[in-house]
C-alpha cells in the first residue's frame, strides 16, 4: 500500500523542504502527502482526521516536544502511525531512538536519507513503545492527554489545579473546567510528585494552587483505621471554589507546606 504521509513542524520553510523532497522521490518510493501540521494540537486532530500512516515529527517544537506528542499517541490506545522524527539532536539522542526500532532524518534532511526512512518505517505502528522513548531522553511530560469526543486533547500540566480519583477514572480540574483522564491517582502522583502533593487518598493538589486551609465539618475519616468522626482541614485553591478535605494522614504534609 502507498503510505499516506503528515508533516508536523512547527517552521514553514522546515514544512516546505519537506514537501519538495518528498516530491522529488514520489518516482522511487511512491506515497501520498495528506497534509502538514504547524502545531501540537493540529497534528492531533489531523491525526485523527486524516488517518495518516507515517508522521514527520520536528523534535524540537514549541510547548511540547515531538518525543512528548508521540508519547501521546502511543497512549490513546488506538493504531496510530508509525513516526519518522526530524531532528538537529546529537547522536546520543538518535541512539535512543534507534534503540526502540524508530527511525530520525537528520536536519538538513537528505532526500535519499527520506527515502529510505520511508521505506523502513511503512510496516510499524505506533506499538513501538514511544513513551520509553520519552523517558530514555528524559523528556518529562508537561501535559495530560485526555480522550474527549473522538480527539486526544492535551491539557497542561501548569493548568491542572487537582486530580480526583472516581471510579475507573480520574477527575483533573483547571481553573475553567473539568475533564476526566484514564489511569491510576497513584501513578500520577509518581510520575507528578513535584507539582503535586497527595492530601487524600483519592485526591492530588497542585502545590502551587494551595492557598491555605480551613477547618470543615465533624466527618469520619476513610484513612483513620478508627474509623472515628474527627474534626476535618480542607484546602483553600486558587481561582476555584472547590474545597478538597484533608485526611489525617496527609495533613502533616500539607500544613508543612502551607506554613
Amino acid at each position: 500500500m502507498t503510505p499516506r504521509i503528515l508533516i508536523v513542524d512547527d517552521e514553514a520553510p522546515a514544512r516546505a523542504r519537506l514537501a519538495t523532497l518528498l516530491a522529488d522521490i514520489a518516482a522511487e518510493c511512491p506515497h501520498e502527502l495528506v497534509g502538514e501540521a504547524a502545531q501540537v494540537q493540529q497534528a492531533l486532530d489531523s491525526i485523527a482526521t486524516l488517518a495518516p500512516d507515517i508522521v514527520l515529527l520536528d523534535v524540537q517544537m514549541p510547548g511540547m516536544t515531538g518525543i512528548e506528542l508521540a508519547a501521546h499517541l502511543a497512549q490513546a490506545g488506538q493504531p496510530g502511525p508509525a513516526v519518522i522524527f526530524v531532528t538537529a539532536f546529537d547522536e546520543y539522542a538518535l541512539k535512543a531512538f534507534e534503540v526502540h526500532a524508530l527511525d530520525y532524518l537528520l536536519k538538513p534532511v537528505r532526500a535519499s536519507r527520506l527515502a529510505d526512512a520511508i521505506r523502513r518505517v511503512s510496516g510499524l505502528q505506533q506499538k513501538q513503545k514511544l513513551s520509553e522513548v520519552a523517558s530514555t531522553l528524559q523528556s518529562p511530560r508537561k501535559n495530560f492527554s485526555v480522550q474527549e469526543r473522538g480527539r486526544l486533547l492535551l491539557v497542561p500540566v501548569a493548568h491542572v489545579l487537582y486530580l480526583k480519583a472516581e471510579a475507573k477514572y480520574v477527575t483533573l480540574r483547571t481553573r475553567e473546567r473539568e475533564y476526566l483522564l484514564e489511569g491510576s491517582l497513584s501513578a500520577l502522583e509518581q510520575e507528578f510528585a513535584a507539582q503535586f502533593i497527595r492530601v487524600h487518598r483519592n485526591a492530588l493538589v497542585a502545590r502551587e494552587a494551595i492557598i491555605g486551609v480551613e477547618r470543615g465539618a465533624q466527618l469520619v475519616d476513610a484513612d483513620n483505621e478508627t474509623d472515628k468522626a474527627q474534626e476535618s482541614w480542607q484546602v483553600i485553591l486558587h481561582h476555584i471554589d472547590d474545597r478538597l478535605p484533608i485526611s489525617r494522614r496527609q495533613w502533616a504534609g500539607v500544613k508543612a507546606l502551607v506554613r
